[in-house]
């Protein structure tokens, strides 16, 4: 290979702010960067002194660079993080949070629901957060519920509702469906759960004990005791669940950094209101060399490029890019400072958040102590020093109904979801589960080059499943080796039998750690089968059971999907739920009814 040659580059730069790209021989991105100046950056890359052993590994691999000059430094953060999100460069630390983050939502309905949400607010709605995860997001709203039983129930049930639920039953809902309650005392009760959200709990402290008294005065004393019940609920939620702080209703987060044995744990604490919302823990790729600050800036700039910043963000150190705040500023519309928690409670919380951070990557090294015992006995069973990426495939139907098949990927020593594939099979002999494995690894691998294929595949059945496995693959001119895995003795766990492509057939002992791990990834793949060929199967059912009924046509059905929103809800639906939608006659529900049960 000629030896890249990277001065008729550098002389041709501008000093202008800019991205670069680099790549290796194969066309692979390597790294994506910004700079205020491409020329003095780019240049220094080159440079015999001050490399590190990661930055000289990868200007080894350089083959070709590609630059793009923009009009400030703070669209070259933009567009860097584009880049680096799409691309994934092999050198850049990345930092897997795909998800969108919840909110906790009183919608704009007559009868406000309370419900969380993922996604872009909605301005018809009221939008409580980000919350750091559901489980926070959803623990919020049975706080809520306890205090103010707000509805929280789908607006096709509410509307459909002849009687209380159970909700009801255990005061957890004032069961405004049925006129239990009235509109204004129930907005009273919405507005309240507002401000409590709001973080202004002393407001509506006052508010209910006003209100408490007032209804005492006047002999209401059932009101009374209601409004007691409220208040002391909320003085409960004070105490045990609410990490109430100085700074009123500040909106912040806290970003907190802990590194140990190479690993690095990003803490992000969410304070909304004054109050601590929970926080979430993110293990970024690539971080290896990076200084502290260096990743803090990298995790401000692709966690935010998607989502608005609140007004604070607090580091354990002041933030050197400047170009951040100014970017951060601009997408959300008001000022967003970034500074360093230096006293108080912004201290307080850092710490906190630094603690976390601490015990996650505790956790997470231990975790990986023992997955890494798991692949290492995998390695050394099969032969496989390079063994990293295992992807595996299983077939669920029921007697050949609704065949799905699934593949499932676990890299770097953990599964990796957003990776998973299913493939609902069709044109086939039902229940031939050969010619189903067939169709699944064509899907999978017809497009793929040798280069991004697993380094094992693991198949869940026996000798057929794998031979047709083997022909895919030797159809498509791919190298992979492939390990079958049938069902032991009575099907139980530990007895499974390994079956190799030469036909050689092995045992591991049941505590084997290499077992563990095969076990892991197959139950996995049948899991993630399983759930899709149910989904499946039952939109097959409900769907061609509405065809089979007479006077059910496309109109009506459409009607049906319309008013309760899926096929399910449909065959769940009670026979006065089915009269309410337009063109079902009571007749016609009860035979919908009967068909679907």
């Amino acid at each position: 290979m000629e030896k890249f040659d990277p001065k008729p580059i550098l002389d041709s730069l501008p000093l202008l702010p800019g991205v670069y790209r680099y790549y290796d021989e194969q066309g692979t991105v390597l790294y994506v960067g910004k700079a205020n100046q491409l020329k003095k950056r780019v240049s220094s890359y080159f440079q015999k002194s001050h490399v590190s052993p990661r930055i000289s590994m990868m200007v080894s691999h350089i083959a070709r660079i590609e630059t793009t000059v923009t009009r400030s430094e703070a669209e070259a953060l933009l567009l860097e993080n584009n880049l680096i999100k799409s691309l994934k460069p092999r050198y850049n630390i990345l930092f897997r949070d795909d998800k969108s983050y919840p909110y906790i939502v009183l919608t704009g309905d007559r009868f406000s629901r309370l419900t969380y949400f993922r996604g872009t607010p909605n301005k018809q709605h009221r939008h409580f957060g980000p919350y750091p995860n559901v489980h926070a997001a959803k623990e919020s709203i049975a706080l809520l519920q306890k205090i103010f039983r707000l509805r929280t129930c789908e607006e096709s049930v509410f509307k459909n509702r002849t009687r209380p639920c159970l909700l009801h039953q255990i005061n957890r809902c004032t069961a405004p469906c049925v006129g239990l309650i009235s509109e204004e005392d129930y907005r009273f009760d919405v507005q309240r759960a507002e401000l409590l959200l709001e973080g202004k709990h002393h407001e509506v402290e006052r508010m209910l004990q006003g209100a408490m008294e007032k209804a005492a005065d006047a002999q209401h004393y059932e009101l009374a005791a209601v409004l007691r019940d409220q208040l002391k609920a909320l003085h409960t939620v004070q105490q045990k669940q609410f990490v109430e702080s100085t700074g009123g209703t500040t909106d912040a987060d806290i970003i907190a950094l802990a590194v140990q044995d190479g690993m690095v744990c990003v803490n992000l604490a969410m304070v909304r209101g004054g109050r601590h919302l929970g926080d979430k823990s993110l293990f970024p790729e690539h971080a290896e060399g990076l200084s502290r600050d260096e990743i803090i800036e990298a995790f401000i700039a692709q966690h935010y490029l998607d989502r608005a910043a609140p007004p604070l963000i607090i580091l354990e150190s002041d933030c050197k890019d400047h170009a951040l705040s100014g970017l951060l500023t601009e997408q959300a519309g008001r000022q967003v400072r970034i500074i360093r928690a230096s006293s108080g409670s912004r201290r307080q919380w850092l710490e906190m958040g630094m603690r976390n951070a601490e015990l996650a990557l505790g956790q997470r090294l231990m975790q990986q102590g023992g997955e890494r015992l798991r692949l290492e006995r995998l390695r050394d069973f099969l032969g496989m020093e390079a063994l990293s990426r295992i992807e595996c495939f299983d077939i669920s139907h029921t007697m050949g109904e609704a065949t799905v098949a699934s593949c499932v990927v676990y890299d770097g020593m953990e599964m990796r979801p957003s990776q998973y594939r299913r493939y609902n099979i069709s044109g086939i002999t039902g229940g031939d589960d050969y010619a189903a494995m067939r169709q699944a690894l064509m899907r999978r691998y017809q497009k793929i080059s040798e280069g991004v294929a697993p380094d094992l595949l693991l198949i869940d059945g026996g000798l057929g499943q794998l031979h047709s496995a083997m022909q895919v693959m030797q159809e498509l001119h791919l190298s992979v080796p492939m390990v079958g895995i049938a069902k032991g003795v009575e099907r139980k766990a530990g007895m499974e039998l390994l079956i190799f492509e030469d036909g050689t057939e092995k045992r591991l002992a049941p505590d084997d750690p290499a077992l563990h791990l095969i076990q892991t990834i197959r139950d996995e793949a049948h899991r993630f089968a399983i759930t899709g060929h149910r989904a499946r199967r039952g939109k097959t059912r409900v769907a061609s059971s509405l065809e089979e009924i007479g006077g059910i046509g496309d109109k009506r059905r459409r009607s049906l999907l319309t008013h309760f929103g899926g096929l399910r809800e449909i065959a769940k639906a009670s026979i006065e739920q089915l009269c309410q939608v337009e063109g079902i006659s009571k007749s016609l529900a009860t035979r919908i009814y009967q068909q679907l049960h």
